[in-house]
């Protein structure tokens, strides 16, 4: 061993004795260069796409073939010579002769290399777009408007490159989202200048003065007329990088230039206002399909209090969205899927049904989103096709990942659903961003939980409970892993931690008891779980959903099967075509082996289900279950 650990260190000096490491920095660092200065010229040559990858193959044949000669040869003074061994280098007589340190010519250009590299690596690594930054940082977009060039050869114009100039800063003033510099500020700077005319305002200046008044973003522009036609062009530029974000241009009669520079200036607060709103819409910006600002702010409320649980101010902050913009397509769906989640389900099929008979008009995002929706009423099996067809176009974009998740979920694919879930909280981790939702987390946990898949589930849990300290989502499923994993310790400290946020929350008691029956349910504690359906009902003796519960729990639990369809017999009375009722009676009549009975309502409850609400799994393994069933007694 000791052997084996000399004769790699003898190995590793050689490398260093024949520079064998300092030519391959050399190379590497040429090999960059060449790299990046062909990824420059590409383009304005229009050199073919295959370009990049032959000089990536020919430099890596040849860092191998230096490297060989590295090791064989030596470049000295007398000129090549090949490289002595070790043994032979001690052999020789030496001879101390005492010079003055000379700097090497191989040093000055591995210098001069890496003063190349880290220029060409500067912009990559620094240079950042300013409305991403801003984005990313909550500060509001700050904005100079500079005075319009005169371009028409007509001095009578003249007077419009302020009055232009003065409209848009009025205009943009008025958005609480932007800091927009005065008039008087920027003019004062362009006088202090000594510019005698607005044509002198060269980009370079622009960005000096925009700089001076420290803001992000200027807008530039100019006035051209032909005959009658006049025409407003505008840019907005970024004040540091000289990079055009936007352009604007409006044409009309010269008895329209008012109209015209109300049109432009709605135009650029549009934009810039929609470019400050998308700092609360990482997630969804790619799906912006509207150029009005209040439709969008409203927007993002409605997304923000949905993922706050706050089902109907959602609801009504989305519904203002939809009603300022009628095509704003993102927000309708939003809205779909909001009324779906808090349980609203004919509303939310009614706005996926109107959106799926759009989707010719919508482009292909958009139509493959409305697409998705409605096959959640409809066929949820279509939905992976169209999800994985998103993923196609971008697979960055975690809401295909969630969404994905979601409907492998439904679908009790548990192993799919982990692996879309994880994807999802992947990107996320990249991103150093906070998932937004908590739900995600539990519906995750609840795949893991499902597969046996506890440890992963408990570490899961430990991760959200530090972005989402105290959500009853959580708890409720820490309680049912305890549970099941025989710890009442842990169990009860989670059973009185969940009962305590939901006293603070305002919870009723009849609520908190048939959370707790639900816990015991899922963690297989079933005599703990029948108490406390039972106080349910007792506490809300008339509730239907309260007998329902109950009821599918003895039944499903076969505990007390005849019970439990007295009690739902009792609710179908009240309610008689309710699909989920009707589901707990058939599964009973299924349970006591009347499969004709049983079949003839959940076929039923399968109908109206897919009437009136969304795709119910379960109810459809019910009616295959009864179908299966009379099937066997014909054949026998």
């Amino acid at each position: 061993m000791a052997q084996r650990s000399n004769n790699l260190e003898k190995f590793w000096q050689e490398l260093k004795r024949r520079k064998v490491f300092k030519v391959s920095a050399m190379y590497a660092g040429t090999a960059f260069i060449i790299l990046q200065l062909i990824d420059i010229i590409a383009q304005p040559l229009q050199l073919p796409t295959w370009t990049m990858t032959l000089v990536i193959v020919l430099l890596c044949i040849g860092f191998i073939i230096t490297i060989l000669i590295a090791w064989i040869y030596d470049i000295t003074p007398e000129g090549i010579k090949k490289t002595e061994s070790i043994e032979e280098v001690k052999n020789e007589v030496s001879k101390a002769i005492l010079v003055k340190r000379r700097i090497k010519v191989s040093n000055i250009i591995i210098a001069a290399m890496t003063i190349v590299i880290l220029i060409l690596l500067y912009p990559k690594i620094f240079k950042r777009d300013t409305l991403e930054r801003l984005k990313s940082s909550g500060e509001r977009i700050s904005i100079v408007v500079m005075p319009f060039q005169n371009m028409t050869n007509d001095t009578i114009w003249d007077v419009w490159q302020d009055g232009i100039q003065n409209e848009l800063i009025n205009n943009l003033a008025n958005s609480e989202e932007l800091q927009v510099r005065q008039t008087e500020s920027v003019n004062a700077i362009i006088r202090g200048t000594g510019l005698t005319n607005y044509a002198s305002i060269t980009p370079s200046v622009a960005s000096n003065i925009s700089l001076k008044l420290d803001a992000n973003v200027y807008v530039t522009g100019s006035i051209k007329k032909v005959d009658t036609t006049v025409r407003i062009n505008a840019q907005i530029v970024d004040s540091r990088t000289h990079d055009t974000y936007k352009s604007f241009q409006k044409e009309g009669s010269t008895k329209d230039i008012l109209h015209m520079i109300d049109s432009l200036s709605f135009m650029v607060k549009n934009f810039l206002i929609i470019s400050e709103l998308e700092k609360g819409n990482v997630e969804f910006k790619v799906l912006t399909s509207t150029n009005s600002p209040e439709a969008y702010k409203f927007f993002i409320l409605g997304k923000n209090a949905y993922y706050n649980l706050s089902p109907q101010t959602a609801i009504n902050w989305l519904n203002q969205a939809c009603a300022i913009d009628s095509n704003f397509t993102w927000a309708m769906w939003f809205l779909s899927v909001a009324n779906q989640d808090f349980g609203f389900k004919p509303e939310a099929k009614k706005l996926a049904l109107k959106l799926y008979r759009k989707k010719d008009l919508m482009p292909m995002m958009e139509k493959l989103w409305v697409s998705y929706q409605y096959s959640q009423f409809f066929q949820l099996t279509e939905a992976i096709k169209y999800l994985r067809q998103l993923e196609e176009i971008d697979n960055q974009f975690p809401l295909v990942y969630i969404c994905l998740g979601w409907t492998y979920l439904r679908l009790q694919q548990y192993d799919n659903a982990i692996h879309e879930y994880e994807k999802y909280f992947e990107l996320y981790n990249r991103w150093g961003l906070k998932p937004p939702w908590s739900p995600y987390y539990q519906e995750l946990a609840s795949a893991y939980h499902y597969t046996g898949q506890y440890k992963k589930e408990k570490k899961l849990y430990k991760k959200a409970e530090l972005d989402f300290p105290n959500d009853l989502n959580l708890i409720y499923g820490e309680a049912v892993l305890s549970l099941a994993e025989g710890d009442r310790i842990a169990a009860n400290r989670n059973i009185d931690r969940f009962i305590s946020v939901c006293k603070y929350n305002s919870r009723s008691e009849a609520s908190i008891a048939g959370n707790l029956a639900d816990i015991y349910s899922e963690g297989g504690i079933s005599d703990k779980a029948e108490q406390y359906y039972r106080k349910a009902l007792s506490l809300e003796p008339d509730s239907a959903e309260r007998m329902n519960n109950l009821a599918y729990f003895l039944i499903d639990k076969e505990r007390n099967i005849n019970e439990g369809l007295d009690l739902i017999d009792k609710t179908l009375k009240l309610y008689p075509n309710n699909d989920t009722f009707l589901n707990t009676k058939g599964w009973g009549l299924y349970r006591l082996e009347k499969y004709e009975e049983a079949l003839q309502i959940l076929q039923k409850s399968c109908d109206l289900s897919r009437q009136y609400g969304e795709y119910d799994h379960e109810v459809y393994l019910h009616l295959e279950a009864a179908k299966k069933a009379v099937a066997g007694q014909k054949n026998d």
